[in-house]
């Protein structure tokens, strides 16, 4: 699986533990709820500083290896 594909899915599952919906975690993030959906699609498209901020909220840590 490529890594933004793993890193929609890892996003996807934490905001579904956290019982948020897509434009709640949007809202969170200041983000577009569009975004928040490419996120977990695993779009290459989207910003690191998105993908950061959702993480952020969600508690998560974005590594570079």
């Amino acid at each position: 699986m490529e890594a933004s594909k793993e890193v929609g899915s890892a996003i996807r599952a934490a905001r579904k533990r956290h019982r948020l919906t897509q434009p709640q975690l949007a809202e969170l993030a200041g983000i577009s709820e569009r975004t928040v959906r490419d996120i977990e699609k695993g779009s290459a498209s989207v910003s690191f500083a998105a993908v950061i901020a959702v993480a952020a909220v969600l508690g998560l840590r974005v590594e570079a290896r």
